[in-house]
């Protein structure tokens, strides 16, 4: 274990699972006390939550759905209270599903919209006024290959999740004079439940796509997140790294 984050206080939207909760983990084994979100199932982040205090960090769930207002801001001022100003923030929470142009109403892209895009921007604003008056601070926000490489079924995900790309890149120009760096992580296929709801026709045709051949892992995205909300990236802002073995490649 490395110490990097010892003494700083992360929060992690959707902590309790898949990559949120490799993020949480590696976040707690370099130092940091952590607090993370959950959506509906409480019994993986008390979990969690366990194996960071066991580690002897501090460490909190609060059940929060992006989508709402309300529960941001009381995700955000539980953490302040009982960890501390946060330092690093990890936005993993967010929906996926995939609908044909025939099945997309406006209802389901609001749903998505106001989830994956609105959300992420709750959560940087509940959090970036603080940052920048200490004139300190990191965040990495989810995105998705989608973004860079939409694909019919995914008209209202991919808009959202390119939004978030953009909105980061905005924040970064706009947050940098203050020393408070943001970046993106867009995953390709990662081994987490949404892999799950695929077929295997489905999963071995993306993984046909990939050059090295293969779904990646939670901890292999973690390991991107926790070098951008880290000192090593202290001259990496406003950027949108791929961790998705190749299968999509920009300039």
């Amino acid at each position: 274990m490395t110490t990097e984050f010892a003494g700083k206080v992360a929060l992690v939207t959707g902590g309790s699972r898949g990559i949120g909760l490799a993020i949480a983990r590696q976040l707690a084994r370099g130092g940091a006390d952590v607090a993370i979100s959950y959506g509906s199932r409480v019994g993986p982040a008390e979990e969690a939550v366990a194996e960071f205090r066991a580690l002897g960090r501090k460490a909190i769930c609060v059940q929060c759905d992006v989508a709402s207002q309300e529960q941001v801001d009381e995700l955000v001022r539980r953490t302040r209270d009982e960890l501390g100003p946060i330092d690093h923030l990890a936005h993993c929470g967010a929906i996926s599903n995939t609908a044909t142009h025939m099945e997309l109403d406006f209802e389901r892209w609001r749903e998505m919209i106001d989830c994956n895009l609105h959300g992420a921007f709750r959560v940087v604003w509940a959090v970036k006024d603080e940052m920048l008056a200490r004139k300190s601070g990191s965040m990495v926000l989810i995105s998705s290959v989608a973004a860079l490489r939409p694909r019919a079924r995914q008209i209202h995900y991919a808009t959202a999740k390119a939004g978030v790309i953009a909105m980061a890149r905005c924040c970064a120009e706009a947050f940098a004079p203050s020393g408070v760096r943001i970046n993106c992580v867009a995953p390709g296929l990662i081994e987490t439940e949404l892999l799950h709801v695929l077929t295997n026709a489905h999963i071995q045709g993306i993984v046909d796509q990939t050059p090295m051949g293969r779904v990646g892992t939670p901890e292999e995205v973690a390991e991107m997140v926790c070098f951008l909300l880290s000192d090593r990236a202290s001259f990496t802002t406003g950027q949108c790294m791929l961790a998705c073995g190749g299968r999509v490649t920009v300039p």
